[in-house]
């Protein structure tokens, strides 16, 4: 029996038609290249629909899991396959971009231990005698060991510029550099978003005397009569709103504000209520870190590949530095925080030599035109699934073709 490899695409954080390439070429371009690679079996592309990757993450998963399991399921039936959990004859490589990495990494980690690390707790956190600080630098509680057992099967988790460790504070402070008299505006607009945040667990208010002696070093806020004015409600002008939230919890939030601008959230609350839930996944860095070590065991107990692609600023960024909340932020730019000394798979560069701003290298990863390193990205993803896919399920793959 021929087997099949399924690559499954998820959005980021509001993601559309475009993301993945305009109707979605890179999905397709990206099997031809895997395809070509590994003869031995079908490879067949879906893409999770549009805007599904929002709210809180644990549903948000929970409805991932279950679309991706019948798709699964339909593959399975239409192979024949008599023990498809004991043996399937398809795999799965989880491909997401921005947030929807998150999302694929949190599917695998609950498919391959029923225990989710969203919303979750560290034994290190809770007992005391362990050693675990809460620096970047501090060791992390040894993470569960994962079954082999799982369906849908996950033979990999690929990121494209997934901030699996944050959204890097330089992407802030570039982005709103002599722009804080404008942010002032709308500082009496801060406690519907905040309030917001901190109802779904986003954590912004744990360093409150960071963010107090940021705000203080703004200008005052403008009078109620002038609010009532921005259209009549708290609501009324997102793009002030997004920079001053930007401006309050940069420091804590390690740039998550980034995702809130004006062409991102849309007037309608509901909606934007939702995505501002799904992003506060960011403000928790121990989970984030957690997340990335079981990834890494993942790997290592049962050879589940785990990349990303983090998009760096090329020739067209300038090179200068900036200073936010008291640090001087280097010259090179990236959308995400890099790993630094704890495992973290493998991450590799995508250089983008016409992108000004972390920003626009982000959304224009799978763009040709806009990103002279699609290309080599393109090809260096299909190397990356290619020697994912050296074991033994793949060798034994043989027969007929198995249309999706």
């Amino acid at each position: 029996m021929k087997k099949t490899l399924l690559l499954c695409f998820i959005h980021g954080f509001k993601g559309g038609e475009s993301t993945f390439g305009d109707n979605y070429a890179f999905t397709e371009h990206l099997r031809q290249l895997v395809a070509a690679d590994l003869p031995n079996i079908n490879v067949n592309v879906v893409v999770y629909p549009k805007y599904e990757t929002r709210g809180d993450l644990g549903e948000c998963v929970a409805r991932f899991r279950d679309w991706l399991m019948n798709k699964v399921i339909d593959l399975e039936v239409a192979a024949g396959t008599s023990s498809p959990t004991i043996d399937p004859s398809v795999r799965v490589i989880l491909v997401g971009h921005s947030m929807g990495g998150i999302v694929a990494a949190e599917t695998a980690i609950e498919l391959s231990s029923d225990k989710p690390i969203h919303g979750s707790t560290d034994p290190a956190v809770e007992d005391p005698k362990l050693d675990h600080r809460t620096a970047d630098s501090a060791p992390l509680h040894r993470p569960p060991s994962p079954s082999s057992l799982m369906f849908p099967y996950i033979q990999g988790v690929l990121g494209f510029d997934t901030p699996y460790l944050g959204i890097a504070p330089a992407v802030f402070a570039h982005g709103v550099e002599g722009h804080y008299a404008t942010a002032s505006a709308a500082l009496s607009q801060l406690s519907s978003l905040t309030s917001l945040l901190g109802a779904k667990g986003a954590q912004a208010q744990s360093n409150a005397t960071t963010q107090k002696r940021q705000i203080a070093a703004l200008p005052a806020p403008e009078k109620k009569e002038e609010q009532q004015r921005n259209n009549g409600s708290a609501w009324g002008n997102w793009g002030k709103i997004a920079m001053v939230a930007g401006a309050a919890a940069a420091a804590a939030a390690g740039g998550a504000a980034a995702y809130y601008n004006r062409d991102q959230i849309t007037q309608s609350v509901s909606w934007a209520t939702s995505h501002l839930e799904f992003v506060g996944v960011l403000y928790r860095r121990e989970e984030l870190r957690r997340r990335v070590a079981y990834m890494v065991r993942l790997n290592n107990d049962l050879g589940v590949g785990f990349g990303n692609f983090y998009t760096r600023l090329g020739r067209a960024a300038g090179s200068k530095e900036v200073s936010m909340v008291g640090t001087v932020m280097g010259n090179e730019r990236t959308f995400c925080v890099l790993p630094k000394k704890d495992p973290a798979g493998d991450w590799r560069e995508a250089i983008n030599d016409k992108a000004k701003d972390e920003v626009t290298a982000h959304i224009s990863m799978f763009d040709l035109k806009d990103n002279p390193g699609y290309t080599k990205m393109a090809h260096d993803a299909r190397d990356m699934i290619v020697k994912w896919l050296q074991n033994d399920w793949y060798e034994s793959s043989n027969g007929d073709v198995i249309r999706a």
